[in-house]
């Protein structure tokens, strides 16, 4: 047992100590499981990659006059290749674990997981542009705004489409 299922397991009897209530007690620990736990703290990370490298690329074409004023949907596309990259790695290995490299699944889980990730950038990009152009709300307020709708269709994407074939 390794040290982040020792976390789990301490967590799993914490849960039964405090909550007594049985359906309570299974709800709870539907809603804390390792694999939840760990796409919401890669969900995060995802998202401060994303957020990071929006800020900076947004800047640098606003410095340089790129794209006028739609740089900043040329940083959003490039904030999301580095994200869904980033979001790839740690969603096969640690959240989903779907650790094997063999070819017959790869080339099943990238293609999905592209799919599912571009739906999700059209609904982003649709997003930020109601929000900024549509709206004239602040761009990182409306990125963040975003993103939250955007993490949780990643997950649930993530969980039927791509990584289905791994159950716990």
């Amino acid at each position: 047992m390794n040290y982040l299922d020792r976390i789990f397991e301490w967590l799993d009897k914490l849960i039964d100590k405090f909550i007594k209530n049985k359906k309570m007690n299974a709800m709870m620990k539907k809603l804390l499981n390792k694999e939840t736990i760990l796409y919401l703290v890669f969900g995060v990370l995802t998202t401060v990659v994303a957020l990071v490298s929006f800020y900076f690329v947004d800047k640098l074409f606003d410095r340089t006059g790129f794209m006028g004023k739609y740089g900043y949907q040329g940083a959003n596309v490039i904030s999301w290749i580095l994200a869904v990259t980033f979001a790839y790695i740690t969603n096969k290995l640690w959240v989903f674990e779907s650790k094997s490299f063999a070819w017959h699944i790869i080339r099943k889980e990238i293609p999905s997981f592209a799919f599912s990730r571009l739906l999700t950038l059209g609904i982003e990009t649709l997003g930020m542009f109601l929000l900024v152009t549509v709206l004239d709300l602040n761009k990182m307020l409306s990125k963040i705004l975003v993103s939250i709708i955007v993490v949780i269709l990643n997950y649930i994407f993530s969980k039927i489409l791509v990584f289905k074939s791994k159950k716990k």
